[in-house]
């Protein structure tokens, strides 16, 4: 729970004692790897954040192929923010990569929050700002150069994630077949020795 602790005094908006109570309405959840978090049509009613792990975000595209949109890492929050607004069914689904800990929180549980606590209303707003941001830096390099290069900055920017996430799921993330990925990586592999 440090982790999440240390999210949420993001900011300096809330006190210690807002921080105190507010950790304690999270409820922990152990995840084996592969174990979803949330299933496709699911309504988002709640809000995970990873305290350790690997979770992928993704949706099912052409020939109902799973489709990585995105990796959420240890101290980072997620949620279909579509689903949860709008109470409708969640395009995507978030599934643990690795064995994880997740906290998670219930809609119901922060909208009162919200209501009791003017501060967490603030907090919210900020965190899912910065997560948006985050998101969007993290994608950026993928509409740019071929798939080689787009793996080297996978790579670079994420050396945990490569070593930890399996090699379809990357494939997946960067729009290119794991065939494809293999051959990249057997490439970089013998130019490196």
């Amino acid at each position: 729970m440090e982790k999440l602790r240390s999210s949420l005094s993001f900011g300096g908006i809330l006190s210690q004692e807002s921080i105190d109570h507010v950790s304690l309405l999270f409820k922990k959840n152990e995840l084996k790897a592969n174990e979803h978090f949330q299933q496709i049509d699911g309504v988002s009613n709640k809000i995970g954040f990873v305290e350790n792990g690997i979770i992928r975000g993704y949706s099912i595209g052409k020939n109902d192929t799973e489709v990585t949109k995105y990796f959420v890492r240890e101290s980072q929050f997620f949620v279909d923010l579509e689903s949860y607004y709008a109470s409708l069914p969640s395009k995507d689904a978030f599934q643990a990569v690795t064995d994880s800990t997740i906290y998670s929180i219930q809609k119901s549980v922060i909208e009162k929050l919200s209501e009791d606590l003017p501060n967490f209303y603030i907090y919210l707003k900020s965190i899912t700002e910065a997560q948006l941001l985050n998101k969007l830096k993290d994608n950026d390099f993928l509409n740019y150069g071929d798939a080689k290069t787009k793996y080297l900055e996978f790579i670079s920017r994420y050396p945990i994630l490569a070593l930890q996430v399996p090699q379809q799921y990357i494939a997946s993330y960067l729009k290119i077949t794991p065939q494809s990925l293999s051959r990249i990586r057997n490439i970089i592999s013998k130019k490196s020795k």
